[in-house]
């Protein structure tokens, strides 16, 4: 689990307690945080006991374009107990060997979401989260998983590295594959994807590049972040689309059906790809009662791949 979200064990819910934190405070404002961008943060924290109240503060500004609502951010996350006593860190990104996704939203705790509207690649924001931002469904199942936040405030350290794009961006070229039709809006706009046909679906994987990213190659063992469109072959039967919900989708690539494992792996990022999936890649002979695919479906997809970490 990203430690952003693991960080106090669900305060990426927005309870409906309202939260002290404004902006930056003494408590935020009195912490000292050390070390340059891109590199793991170090905390000196005040002497005495933590503070019960949340707070926000951006320690270094960054460059290019500031987050607002709704952006998804690469960023690093260090994260500390603030317990007035040892004042420990319970994980880093940087021990980790990777970076994770932030969704810029309401949703978040108040003093996390002051601390990330506004904030820029490059950029790091410090958040206090305190009991204020939580709901007491939250602070006892934190206490069940050890963080008494009656007594303890935890501080995000979020080192902001860049912000995806909403969808892939370049010139489009026609995937070539028979019975399929895509549509190409172009800026921001999702993909139109047609495949109502007579033409027999393809017997092995299909992938073809319609847009081709300038990014690093995804690895098999990534994390996505992706928005995408599929259908059933032949009837033009949506039965999935993150563009419908309004959000791009994050999944570990090694977790999700082979097709898209085998398919996705290798591409790089920035890219907009059509994936014809035989049954056998998909759900295979069972199928997918909820989303109406029976056993002999062919899926297609196309899938915009925004990030990789």
């Amino acid at each position: 689990m990203p430690l952003l979200l693991a960080a106090a064990c669900g305060t990426a819910e927005k309870s409906a307690s309202p939260s002290a934190g404004g902006g930056t405070t003494a408590a935020a404002a009195d912490l000292k945080v050390a070390g340059e961008a891109g590199k793991k943060p170090t905390v000196t924290f005040p002497a005495g006991q933590p503070p019960l109240t949340s707070s926000s503060l951006k320690v270094l500004d960054g460059s290019g374009v500031a987050a607002k609502d709704g952006d998804v951010l690469t960023a690093k996350v260090t994260v500390f107990n603030w317990d007035g006593k040892e004042n420990k860190s319970s994980g880093s990104d940087y021990d980790q060997g990777h970076s994770e996704f932030v969704t810029v939203s309401p949703q978040l705790p108040k003093s996390l979401h002051e601390a990330l509207v506004g904030a820029k690649p490059g950029g790091r924001v410090v958040a206090v989260v305190a009991k204020d931002s939580l709901s007491p469904d939250q602070i006892t199942q934190a206490k069940d998983q050890g963080t008494d936040f009656n007594t303890t405030s935890q501080v995000l350290v979020v080192d902001v590295e860049s912000a995806a794009p909403k969808a892939a961006q370049g010139s489009a070229v026609d995937p070539g594959v028979e019975g399929v039709k895509l549509e190409n809006p172009g800026g921001d706009k999702a993909p139109t994807l047609t495949t109502k046909t007579d033409a027999k679906a393809p017997k092995d994987l299909v992938v073809k590049t319609v847009i081709k990213g300038a990014g690093p190659q995804i690895k098999a063992d990534q994390m996505v972040l992706a928005h995408y469109t599929g259908k059933i072959w032949g009837t033009d039967k949506e039965f999935d689309s993150s563009w419908q919900r309004g959000e791009p989708a994050t999944f570990a690539l090694n977790q999700v059906v082979k097709g898209w494992s085998q398919g996705l792996t290798g591409v790089p990022v920035g890219s907009r790809v059509l994936i014809s999936i035989p049954p056998d890649l998909g759900y295979g002979k069972e199928g997918n009662a909820q989303g109406g695919i029976k056993g002999t479906d062919t899926l297609v997809f196309v899938v915009d791949v925004l990030g990789a970490v």
